[in-house]
C-alpha cells in the first residue's frame, strides 16, 4: 500500500512541476483538464457489526474485536474534465483494519464456534474502486454544482483467525455496485471555499444485478471540505467523511459451511487533510 501511495505522490508532484504553470484565467479555459488529489488522514470505527449463518453471533467489532483504535487511511483519485459541464471521475480507497483480541465469550461464525479466551486476529479488507460521471448545472468556471452516476467495484477479505492457525472463516466478495452522485463547490472569498460530495445507495441486490439473491445492500460516502487556493496549481483542503452501509440476506452461497445469510453494517468517521494538483 505504501509503494501505491508513493508511486501516486510521485506522479502527482512530477506533473505538477515539470508541466508549465499557467495563469488562473488561461488555465480554466482550457479542456481536457486532468487534477489528480491524494487524501491522508485517519478513521474511526464508531460501529461495525457482522453475523455469516442464521443462528450465529451478531459480532460486535468496536466492543470485542480490537476495532476500538484509529486506522490510518489513504484515498487517491483523478478528475478529468471534459469541458466546462462534464466530468469524469476515477477513485481508488484502500480500506484495510486488521486487528487482533481475545474473546471474552464463545462466538459462532459461518457454523464454526471460537472458543472464549481464544486470540484472534480479524481482517476486514473492503478496498474499491470507483468510476463515476458528472454533470455540472453551475456556470461559474470555479464553483460546482454537479450530479450523475458511479460504478463501484468492490473487493472483499474478511475473516476470522485464531492465531494458533487452527481455525479460520474467510469470506470473499467481488461485484458492481451502482451508486448517484452529488458534489458542489462554493467560494467564500477569493482564497477560502467550501465543498460536499456525496455517493449512495439502497436497494435490494436482486434490482441490482438481476439475480434471485434475497439481499438488501445500502452505501453512504458523504463528506464536507474546506479548502484554500494558494496557487493555480495546488488546493490544500481539510476533509470530514462518513463512510457508511452494509447489507443483509441470503446469497446464494456454495462451497462453505454455512447457509449464505450474512448481515454486516458498518459507520465509519474519517477526518483527512488533501491536496488537489491541476496537471494540465
Amino acid at each position: 500500500m505504501k509503494t501505491y501511495i508513493s508511486l501516486f505522490v510521485s506522479l502527482l508532484t512530477f506533473c505538477a512541476l515539470v508541466l508549465p504553470a499557467q495563469a488562473e484565467s488561461d488555465t480554466w479555459e482550457k479542456y481536457p483538464r486532468l487534477e489528480a488529489s491524494l487524501e491522508y488522514g485517519f478513521l474511526g470505527v464508531m460501529s461495525h457489526t457482522i453475523q455469516f449463518s442464521q443462528n450465529n453471533t451478531n459480532f460486535d467489532y468496536v466492543k470485542e474485536g480490537g476495532q476500538d483504535t484509529l486506522f490510518p487511511l489513504p484515498r487517491m483519485s483523478l478528475d478529468l474534465q471534459l469541458d466546462p459541464h462534464q466530468t469524469l471521475v476515477f477513485m481508488y480507497q484502500p480500506l484495510t483494519l486488521s486487528s487482533q483480541a481475545v474473546l471474552s465469550r464463545d462466538i459462532r461464525q459461518d457454523n464454526q464456534t471460537f472458543l472464549r479466551g481464544t486470540p484472534m486476529r480479524f481482517l476486514y479488507d473492503f478496498p474499491f474502486f470507483r468510476g463515476s460521471y458528472l454533470y455540472d448545472f453551475n456556470t461559474d468556471v470555479f464553483e460546482e454544482l454537479a450530479v450523475g452516476v458511479s460504478l463501484q467495484l468492490r473487493d472483499a477479505v474478511i475473516e476470522f483467525e485464531s492465531l494458533d492457525g487452527k481455525q479460520l472463516v474467510s469470506k470473499t466478495n467481488i461485484g458492481p455496485v451502482p451508486i448517484l452522485k452529488f458534489r458542489s463547490r462554493h467560494r467564500i472569498n477569493e482564497i477560502w471555499w467550501w465543498g460536499s460530495e456525496i455517493d449512495g445507495f439502497y436497494a435490494p441486490v436482486s434490482y441490482l444485478n438481476g439475480s434471485t439473491n434475497e439481499v438488501i445492500g445500502a452505501i453512504l460516502d458523504a463528506n464536507l471540505r474546506v479548502g484554500a487556493n494558494l496557487s493555480d496549481t495546488y488546493y490544500p483542503y481539510l476533509n470530514l467523511r462518513y463512510l457508511g452501509g452494509g447489507s443483509v440476506g441470503t446469497s446464494e452461497e456454495k462451497g462453505f459451511s454455512g447457509d449464505g445469510y450474512s448481515n454486516n453494517w458498518l459507520h465509519f468517521l474519517i477526518v483527512s487533510v488533501g491536496i488537489t494538483a491541476h496537471l494540465f
